[in-house]
């Protein structure tokens, strides 16, 4: 497969009073047309700020992306000028956000939102756009879709907002789809209806989508490759199978021992992972996970591990001792 994304060098930074915050620090990879991204850690590693610094979302100031590299289909995204990446947003990258009712607007009908973006990007006249809305919102799976365009977003569930919201991203067949947690204001069960939509709706339509979460059973249901994000720095990557079965980093295994397990004996403790993450304002010299780790050597502390391959090419880990590591996590 193609490459469709290239991210090389990629940091942004905020300016705050307190001093500057190294929100994304320098993360390379590759997306390819059609594969399924999972992009993990815990809140504050990065994960949706380097997804809005790919669409240019960032809010300048305080924010601003000091280098790097988005290459899309050919073209670098940060060397765009506004309007033309207004032209990308919505037509080729499309992105769904953590919260539907903050990112509908409440004074128009949810109609409206998904008709206006037809009409701009896909040159469509009201009409052609009305009827198009329809087939999206019953392709995620709104009954009586042309009743409930005229609805307002208040008039929706949120789990039916989340729905629009996704039909409103798919409405312009983009070439990737970013879903920063999608799931995580809405109940389990609903979680597991929209996980099960953008799956069948990825593999019929065959887009890209990035999966940007915090719950690692969600990716392994979901993506076919897995970035592990950790102050700012990606530590782990690999395919999705590979990164579960084989772990390289011990933050890996203290979020993949955190996880409650069916095949567990009953009363098996969950892991967790002592101290806190860095400050991100003043970022230590050597490896960000030293402090918590307990696999640390001196060099950890004096000298920040760059991604290299572990176990082949496609497996990659930031950590000094990873063959330590695979050697006592072997079965």
């Amino acid at each position: 497969m193609e490459t469709l994304l290239q991210i090389k060098n990629l940091k942004t930074r905020f300016h705050t009073e307190d001093g500057t915050v190294h929100a994304v620090n320098g993360i390379f990879y590759d997306l390819k047309a059609g594969e399924v991204l999972g992009v993990v850690g815990e809140s504050g590693c990065g994960k949706s700020v380097h997804a809005l610094s790919i669409m240019r979302l960032i809010p300048c100031p305080p924010g601003d992306i000091e280098a790097g590299e988005v290459w899309f289909a050919g073209r670098d995204l940060l060397k765009l000028s506004e309007s033309g990446m207004r032209q990308v947003r919505g037509r080729d990258i499309a992105m769904v956000f953590q919260d539907p009712m903050t990112s509908l607007n409440p004074v128009y009908t949810v109609g409206f939102q998904i008709v206006e973006a037809l009409t701009l990007h896909m040159q469509m006249d009201t009409a052609q756009a009305r009827q198009r809305a329809a087939e999206l919102l019953t392709m995620v799976g709104i009954p009586g879709a042309k009743q409930r365009l005229d609805n307002y977003p208040h008039q929706f569930s949120g789990g039916m907002r989340q729905r629009a919201m996704i039909a409103m991203a798919l409405s312009c067949e983009p070439k990737l789809l970013i879903a920063d947690e999608p799931t995580t204001a809405l109940d389990v069960t609903i979680q597991a209806q929209i996980v099960e939509l953008v799956k069948r709706l990825q593999e019929e339509l065959g887009m890209a989508v990035m999966w940007i979460t915090h719950d690692l059973g969600v990716v392994a249901e979901l993506a076919q490759t897995i970035n592990v994000m950790y102050a700012g720095f990606i530590i782990e990557r690999g395919d999705v199978h590979d990164i579960y079965k084989r772990t390289r980093h011990p933050y890996t295994l203290g979020l993949l021992g955190s996880l409650p397990r069916l095949d567990e004996a009953p009363g098996t403790k969950l892991v967790s992972i002592p101290g806190l993450p860095p400050d991100l304002i003043a970022l230590p010299k050597g490896c960000p996970f030293a402090a918590r780790c307990i696999y640390r050597i001196d060099r950890c502390i004096e000298e920040n591990p760059p991604l290299m391959p572990a176990d082949g090419l496609d497996h990659q880990v930031a950590c000094w001792r990873w063959e330590e590591i695979a050697g006592r996590t072997s079965s």
